[in-house]
């Protein structure tokens, strides 16, 4: 913890981290506040999902893309562009009574536009801090965004249930610009510009410590929302259990990342957190009980963010400066995938066998992912000793002769 707090007494660090994090949070409850909405007007959760399907596609598009436009036109105007329009559709889902067809391309729109903070924010992180420092920062970042996954459906649930489905959006609306004007504003936006990438879009997929990245992302998130799924169905929506076991889930991977955090990444690092998800999920299989889902998901938690931390930091230390925000990006685009995929196989599982087929693919999910990162560890950079920031772009100096 004494290396956290001189990470944090960096000039700038802990503003950053407090912005980036505040602008972030609407992504812990437009989900679930579009559910209820929708659910709420039309009396359908197939309609609600309809909607939520077509943001998600909207986002999975946007992740690469939009980070990638920030290289060509500055951080601050792509943040302030798609902050407008996501700010603007949102509200319009919330105040207008439309058709169905038409909900889901505000939700495609509002999707589309999600500003890219993410990409932003693990961009800026180099540029802040010493290569030593690195690394624990990217844990650090990885670990407090469970404060968002632990807070912010809560706080969307008990506003909506309580005041209306239309203050619960509109209260993501207002967060959504505080947050983003605040990390807009942040004078390291000002002072760190991405250099215009060279290559074709989708080119940085190519380099195999970024699939590696997505790869291992998509399998993780996958594994996390199958289990969420499983939670969900094993207590009902109302049950206290499912928001405390859930809890468990995200302290579990809070107290990883901050315990984790200053370990050195090797080759194997990714494989050894899976298997610490893998140990924890199987566990879950056996029993329905909410003691035993509650521990066995606090050890699978413990894997979790120092994997995400993980995977910024290769993906740092493996892709020009100028590659970094679109690489992020479409790390985002494998976790948004990961999470439809996840909750969609857990479904199916759930009506077929019951909840604890959510659990059983989840399982799967988590295996797979140590599968691959035990395959493959060959590609996978040796960071331990070695400075994990991006690999500066250089070009031709012309002289005078």
């Amino acid at each position: 913890m004494a290396g956290y707090g001189e990470l944090l007494r960096t000039p700038g660090v802990a503003r950053i981290i407090a912005a980036q994090l505040t602008a972030r949070f609407p992504n812990g409850m437009t989900s679930l506040a579009v559910l209820l909405h929708i659910e709420h007007v039309t009396g359908s959760y197939g309609a609600a999902g309809l909607v939520l399907a077509a943001t998600s596609v909207g986002q999975a598009i946007a992740g690469p893309v939009t980070s990638r436009w920030m290289g060509v036109w500055g951080m601050r105007r792509v943040l302030t562009l798609t902050l407008a329009v996501c700010a603007t559709a949102i509200a319009l889902l919330a105040l207008l009574t439309l058709p169905l067809p038409l909900y889901m391309v505000l939700g495609f729109v509002a999707g589309l536009s999600t500003p890219p903070v993410q990409s932003a924010v693990r961009t800026i992180y180099p540029k802040m801090v010493t290569s030593r420092q690195l690394t624990p920062l990217f844990s650090l970042d990885a670990s407090l965004q469970e404060i968002i996954w632990i807070i912010a459906p809560v706080l969307i649930t008990f506003v909506a249930l309580q005041a209306g489905t239309v203050p619960g959006l509109l209260l993501v609306v207002v967060i959504l610009i505080g947050g983003g004007a605040w990390f807009i504003m942040s004078p390291e936006l000002g002072r760190v510009r991405i250099p215009r990438s060279r290559r074709a879009l989708g080119r940085v997929l190519v380099k195999p410590p970024v699939m590696l990245a997505t790869a291992t992302g998509f399998l993780l998130i996958g594994a996390c929302s199958a289990v969420e799924a499983g939670v969900v169905a094993s207590f009902g929506h109302s049950g206290l259990e499912s928001g405390l076991v859930l809890a468990v889930f995200a302290v579990g991977s809070l107290a990883g990342g901050l315990s984790f955090g200053h370990i050195p990444i090797g080759r194997w690092a990714m494989a050894r957190r899976f298997l610490i998800v893998t140990v924890g999920l199987t566990a879950t299989i056996f029993s329905l009980n909410a003691w035993w889902l509650g521990g066995s998901l606090l050890i699978a938690g413990i894997g979790i963010a120092p994997a995400l931390a993980v995977m910024f930091a290769i993906t740092s230390a493996s892709v020009k400066f100028s590659e970094t925000a679109e690489a992020y990006g479409w790390i985002g685009t494998g976790q948004l995938i990961g999470a439809a995929a996840g909750s969609a196989v857990a479904g199916f599982l759930i009506d077929g066998v019951g909840p604890q087929g959510a659990y059983i693919a989840g399982t799967l999910f988590a295996g797979v992912g140590l599968g691959v990162a035990a395959a493959c560890v060959r590609w996978f950079p040796d960071l331990r000793g070695r400075d994990s920031s991006p690999i500066p772009d250089t070009e031709p100096v012309h002289t005078i002769t």
